[in-house]
């Protein structure tokens, strides 16, 4: 069992504002990555499932080095070990980068985290053979690289070339999205989910219609959580751009209440439709939540 509370073997983690300074992006996918695998100790093949499924009788063809000996050495017959073994997928990055997407009260931005965790999570998909792909949008579908085994490098320079310009709209891009992914597979929703809960539901049907298993990985600041500011200034709103006047003391209990009510209905309705949610906070190391959102996604298919 994996000890999800103190994952020691993970070793030290990576600091995302470290990361921040580094520019070569598929140098930090392989940080990131070479930092979370290592607490996933327990099987060389991650991702995959080698657990004993059942014997079978040997056929002529099969491979001899499957066969049971010791089963044989009490019936005298071939027998041959099955496993369950998840075939390979299609795996599409779903990452929003609109203009909200570009705040940061840290070092390191929400689109600039968002892109290290795209980035490690295809480079993660190819080492376990699966197709990558991205999709880049916001008030409209940007870039697409189409699902491959061979897209890794387009996927990774997409994402080094990305700026965000325009405001999100999710009803908009989401209905060309989900005519873009033609084959079903995993599709990675990474986005600050700035829209009420229920619209971003809506969007987001049409693709689990199709048969695809989508993952919601939601990415905000701590300053977004907890409104930490004291001093009465105005606030620019990255979307729209419309700026107000606010006192921090007045509304902090307010501001906070509403998001922690916003966070509660995103997990509520993202579960009721046996979608996968998981909040990211920009200050947590990327291996560490990595670590902790795929350990608990794997428990989550184990007892499905």
């Amino acid at each position: 069992m994996v000890d999800l509370e103190r994952p020691e073997h993970l070793g030290p983690f990576v600091d995302p504002n470290v990361l921040a300074r580094i520019s070569d992006l598929s140098l930090v996918a392989r940080i990131v990555v070479q930092g979370f695998i290592s607490g996933l100790h327990r099987s060389a093949h991650l991702g995959r499932s080698n657990n004993f499924s059942q014997h079978r009788s040997y056929m002529p063809g099969d491979d001899i080095r499957q066969i049971d000996w010791r089963v044989y050495a009490r019936t005298d017959r071939f027998f041959v070990k099955e496993y369950d073994v998840d075939a390979t997928t299609n795996c599409t990055v779903l990452l929003d980068i609109s203009r909200s997407m570009n705040f940061a009260s840290l070092e390191i931005t929400k689109l600039d985290y968002a892109r290290y965790l795209a980035a490690s999570l295809t480079m993660f998909a190819q080492k376990q053979r699966d197709r990558v792909g991205l999709v880049t949008f916001d008030s409209d579908l940007v870039n697409f690289v189409p699902p491959s085994a061979k897209h890794l490098d387009f996927v990774l320079q997409s994402l080094d070339r990305i700026k965000p310009n325009r405001a999100s709209d999710y009803k908009s891009s989401f209905l060309k999205i989900t005519n873009a992914v033609e084959r079903r597979g995993i599709l990675v929703l990474i986005s600050d989910l700035y829209d009420e809960p229920k619209e971003i539901l809506n969007a987001v049907k049409g693709m689990c219609f199709k048969g695809n298993d989508l993952i919601v990985l939601h990415v905000l600041d701590p300053a977004e959580l907890t409104f930490p500011y004291d001093a009465v200034a105005n606030y620019r709103d990255l979307e729209s751009g419309e700026v107000v006047s606010v006192v921090p003391e007045y509304l902090r209990d307010e501001y906070r209440e509403l998001v922690a009510n916003h966070l509660a209905s995103l997990r509520q309705i993202f579960g009721d439709s046996s979608i996968d949610y998981r909040l990211f906070d920009t200050s947590t190391p990327l291996d560490f939540a990595l670590f902790h959102f795929l350990s608990h996604r794997g428990h989550l298919i184990r007892n499905r």
